[in-house]
């Protein structure tokens, strides 16, 4: 069996999906549009500069959630789904994805994104196996804080190896390990496996990409 590991945002989708779950709130009316907005931009720059506060970021992302029954959440999401995911994926990711299932691989999305915003979307690209970022709960409800270590850059790698380890298996435990990701930040991960791939790469991963002889794929011309 081969392990194909996935990122999602701007790697199996061509937009951000933690990003978007904010833009969309700010459609709805649900949070305060001029102030959100100025803050989600300065962050997703942050992450593509490679320079973002994790910590910092969650706290952001994750508050709105906790101010929401999951019953309302959750309605949201279909929403979302329907609005903006959905029309946004592409047949050349479905079948990349398609590919690996299909040969019988051990397939799993891997993403800094938190689980609410993210587990509907790996059922969508019919993954079964889901490492994102997870949330906090209390008596049913979000609390806005995350719990253990946030799947992202170093903690990808942990977040990894901890599923597997409950598995009873390890990224050493394959021949081959594929993983699929277009940003510096999953640099980590990339070197961890025996066929990382730069999708879609930002110019520094495209850059590193070259320089280390890896494949470049691009699903979203």
């Amino acid at each position: 069996m081969q392990l194909s590991l996935f990122d999602l945002d701007h790697t199996l989708l061509p937009l951000d999906s933690d990003y978007e779950w904010a833009r969309f709130l700010i459609r709805l009316g649900v949070i305060d549009g001029a102030q959100y907005e100025v803050e989600n931009d300065r962050l997703f720059r942050a992450y593509q500069d490679g320079t973002l506060d994790i910590a910092e970021s969650l706290a952001f992302m994750l508050a709105p959630l906790a101010a929401h029954s999951p019953a309302q959440l959750e309605s949201w999401h279909e929403q979302f789904m329907a609005e903006v995911i959905r029309p946004a994926i592409r047949p050349a990711a479905t079948e990349l994805v398609a590919r690996h299932l299909d040969r019988g691989d051990l397939c799993a999305l891997v993403t800094a994104t938190n689980e609410f915003v993210t587990a509907p979307i790996a059922r969508e690209f019919g993954i079964g196996h889901l490492i994102a970022t997870t949330i906090e709960s209390v008596g049913g409800r979000f609390t806005g804080r995350p719990r253990g270590t946030p799947s992202f850059r170093e903690g990808k790698v942990t977040r990894t190896e901890q599923w597997l380890a409950e598995l009873g298996e390890s990224l050493d435990s394959f021949t081959d390990s594929w993983f699929y990701s277009d940003s510096i930040n999953d640099l980590p991960l990339l070197l961890r496996v025996t066929r990382p791939v730069a999708t879609n790469p930002d110019p520094r991963l495209a850059a590193t990409a070259a320089e280390h002889g890896w494949p470049t794929l691009q699903l979203f011309r």
